[in-house]
């Protein structure tokens, strides 16, 4: 069985990303990019689906972990009763080919070390034919190949790699892992110590330009800060939702998607948490990234890219594969890709928004672009659509995602007037204005006394907390208590927010785990309020679901206390940085720019 959720750590090295369990096993990796088939799925099935697992043989009597520094190089301790020996994992950053690296060195005593290196092709399923090249081992299946290079000659059979050694205090062993194309020549071998230097400049580099100032939460909105890095295509600018597919929003349920790929919904939450910190080079990359993928007709807009741009994303389910904890289907690829959501205008208006209030502006060339988005929103802001959260039970008119139109023309409107472009503003003040009043008629519900998630729908919704959030309303207007109310009274569980009740029925129960952006959304609405003191208490709570490096996924189950859905997740992550820094900068804030 994979480890728990919240017992994995990333490794990421601009391309792609890997999870280590506390154990030493490397359960996932899709490489050589997030969107590739993994070659190690054991987190997805069990141990023959692929993993690599690097561990004393005697029992481990205590694990600890941490980062070293501000980077992905993780560093992991483990103690025995023979000895302690600590393992030192990497993705190596800019590496051509990619490589893999961990590095384990004995510190005290004397330890006895396995090392089991199973890989897998086609998505888990397909073994690989396993040659010696002298010491070396390279893993072949048609046009893939993986290179093995250890201390000593391994040991192999038709199902894996196996080394073992003796360590004494002061011994060390490295070993690493190429991916390659099996036509290629075999890699050239690595001077770990050079590349471990080069990896962590590389990381210590980026992180000076990291400005937080004396915020509270500064180590904690730099270990966030890091996770993003760690989930972003170093050439195109792009950023993955999550490493991971089919993590299960709810332990043995269906609700199990793949987020290895970029979504506009994230757009200008992503914005915010780079321009907002000081890393204005990976914020422009994000901008250049979303340019580019919209470039062309808005109407043929996509919800969902991969890093480098792509549109085409098929789903399918993956048989072979029993899902984490049984929780099944394994999807791979994510149908969402051909849905209707509307709030991605905003989204993408809103990011090009900030990136000017950021001093970043994108050129005068892009408003062709932008006045283009903004004509194709008047166009269809009244048609119905699948909503923030993706749904797949047909097209309603989702009050959110009325708001969203709403709120590109009104950065469309502060965007041109601030730089002097030719639009109509009368039209779109006008267009602005009616959407306005039909959130505000048709999107607030008498009878619950609280904006909905669809007009007419009596059905509570977490994510309305963004209507001060994005101000649409102030977030003392009496609408706006009055859902923020309702949502405490009934989405709230075991202090931690979620999304929405089961089935547009209140009351039939929790379909997920609690949404982990919802909660901080709520606390810095509630800092809004001037209920610092409940807001505080609120994001305090999401501070402690973090693992021991600071990793957040999608969701939390309040009752079985555990970390669940894709992991580690973008949304969560920006909404963690960008409540954090309000409680310390309220001008850190999409309403006050």
């Amino acid at each position: 069985m994979a480890a728990r959720i919240e017992d994995y750590a990333l490794l990421g090295d601009g391309r792609t990303a890997a999870l280590v369990a506390k154990d030493g096993s490397i359960d996932w990796l899709c490489w050589p990019t997030f969107e590739s088939s993994p070659c190690f799925a054991a987190l997805l099935g069990d141990a023959s689906n692929g993993q690599w697992r690097i561990a004393p043989v005697e029992p481990v009597q205590h694990v600890r972990r941490r980062y070293l520094g501000d980077s992905l190089v993780l560093e992991t301790t483990f103690e025995t009763a023979s000895g302690v020996v600590e393992m030192t994992d990497c993705l190596t950053w800019s590496e051509v080919p990619p490589r893999l690296v961990r590095s384990v060195k004995c510190v005290a005593g004397c330890v006895a070390l396995t090392s089991e290196l199973a890989v897998r092709f086609d998505h888990g399923r397909l073994k690989p034919w396993y040659r010696r090249v002298g010491r070396r081992v390279v893993a072949v299946a048609g046009p893939h190949s993986i290179w093995f290079d250890g201390p000593l000659a391994p040991a192999c059979d038709a199902q894996s790699v196996q080394v073992e050694l003796n360590l004494t205090a002061g011994d060390r062993c490295d070993f690493v892992l190429t991916c390659c194309r099996s036509h290629e020549p075999p890699p050239a071998a690595l001077n770990v110590d050079q590349t471990l230097h080069t990896t962590l400049l590389d990381w210590s580099q980026w992180a000076d330009q990291i400005d937080l100032g004396n915020d509270r939460y500064a180590d904690a909105i730099r270990s966030s800060l890091v996770a993003l890095r760690g989930l972003t295509n170093r050439v195109t600018g792009g950023i993955a939702a999550a490493a991971t597919t089919s993590l299960p929003e709810l332990i043995g349920g269906d609700l199990n998607w793949d987020y290895r790929y970029c979504w506009l919904r994230d757009a200008s939450f992503t914005m915010l948490a780079l321009a907002g910190t000081g890393l204005r080079a990976q914020a422009q990359a994000w901008r250049d990234w979303l340019l580019r993928a919209l470039a062309g007709e808005p109407a043929q807009a996509q919800t969902v890219y991969t890093t480098d741009g792509d549109r085409h994303l098929l789903e399918w389910e993956c048989a072979w594969l029993g899902g984490y904890e049984g929780s099944r289907p394994v999807r791979f690829g994510n149908a969402a890709v051909t849905q209707s959501q509307h709030d991605i205008y905003g989204e993408l208006i809103d990011a090009l928004y900030v990136s000017r209030c950021h001093d970043m502006p994108p050129g005068d060339e892009v408003w062709f672009l932008e006045r283009a988005l903004i004509e194709h929103v008047r166009r269809v802001w009244k048609e119905p659509d699948n909503g923030l959260w993706e749904s797949r039970g047909g097209l309603r008119h989702h009050t959110l995602s009325k708001m969203m139109t709403w709120l590109a023309l009104d950065r469309g409107i502060k965007s041109a007037l601030s730089d002097g472009h030719d639009v109509p503003i009368d039209d779109w003040r006008r267009d602005a204005h009616e959407i306005r009043e039909s959130v505000l008629t048709y999107g607030f519900h008498s009878g619950v006394g609280a904006f909905t998630q669809t007009y007419g729908g009596d059905r509570l919704d977490a994510s309305l907390l963004l209507l001060p959030l994005r101000g649409f309303l102030p977030a003392d207007d009496p609408r706006v208590v009055a859902t923020v109310t309702a949502i405490e009274q009934h989405l709230m569980h075991d202090g931690l927010v979620y999304r929405f009740l089961g089935d547009d029925k209140p009351g039939q129960g929790r379909p997920e785990g609690a949404f982990i952006a919802c909660s901080c959304w709520l606390a810095q609405v509630r800092q809004m309020q001037g209920r610092h003191e409940e807001a505080k208490e609120l994001f305090e709570r999401v501070v402690a679901l973090r693992n021991d490096v600071g990793l957040l996924a999608e969701e939390f189950d309040t009752d079985l206390k555990r970390q669940c859905g894709n992991f580690p997740q973008v949304l969560s992550h920006v909404a963690f940085i960008n409540a954090a820094r309000y409680f310390d900068d309220p001008d850190h804030s999409l309403n006050a720019l």
